[in-house]
């Protein structure tokens, strides 16, 4: 999977979103500034730049500069402004794509794979998520245990999709609710907890203990981290 040089100054962000491109399977190598970012980009080898817009020190729109000024690795800007004037302005530094703050960790992987793409001309190889003994295609919407397929209903597959995408990340039943049954959907959150207790017997070794799909009690469930 391609390298990802990440350069974010907020630790949260830069930390939820290594944690989620890894768990993509890409090579992160994240640091706080453009200084830094710089430094890193000759020794690490990037195959694609995700960069804050609102860094300290040397901006986003000058790192951006020096990057295109060098050659024609693909770069993501990364922002919580999402106005006309940012957009146009990191495009004319030299940004191939932007993503608005707060970036979830599906739309930067597409808009990764999109990048790299239009950069090589080609797909890029797809490979699929490995999370302890558990094995997800996301394309294929294949779930493997142990490198064996996983029968896995509709629900219960949308369920997981849901959930892994963002490793850590707590999600009420009422967000589950949502996402995976109906946007619209106002239902019994019964629903929800049946329906994790039919995809923990199939995917946890302890179905009572699960490792996978965690209970948080008081808000929700989430997935991991492992």
């Amino acid at each position: 999977m391609p390298r990802v040089l990440l350069i974010e100054d907020d630790e949260a962000v830069r930390e939820g979103l290594s944690l989620a491109l890894t768990y993509q399977g890409h090579t992160v190598d994240a640091v706080r500034t453009g200084e830094e970012g710089l430094e890193l980009l000759a020794n690490a080898a990037p195959d694609v730049v995700v960069l804050d817009l609102m860094l300290p020190g040397v901006d986003g729109f000058e790192v951006c500069r020096r990057i295109r000024a060098s050659g024609d690795l693909p770069i993501i800007m990364l922002t919580a402004r999402n106005d006309d004037i940012d957009v146009v302005a990191g495009l004319e530094a030299g940004a191939d794509d932007y993503v608005a703050k707060p970036a979830q960790p599906r739309v930067l992987e597409a808009r990764i794979r999109a990048v790299l793409r239009r950069a090589t001309g080609s797909v890029t190889e797809v490979v699929a998520e490995r999370h302890g003994d558990l094995t997800i295609d996301r394309d294929g919407l294949v779930v493997s245990r142990h490198g064996r397929p996983v029968a896995l209903a509709p629900t219960e597959l949308r369920l997981l999709l849901e959930l892994s995408s963002s490793p850590g990340r707590v999600m009420s039943r009422q967000q589950l609710l949502q996402s995976v049954w109906d946007q619209g959907y106002l239902g019994d959150s019964r629903l929800v907890d049946a329906c994790v207790q039919r995809l923990r017997s199939k995917i946890e070794d302890d179905p009572a203990a699960p490792r996978y799909v965690q209970t948080v009690r008081g808000f929700g469930y989430r997935f991991g981290p492992l």
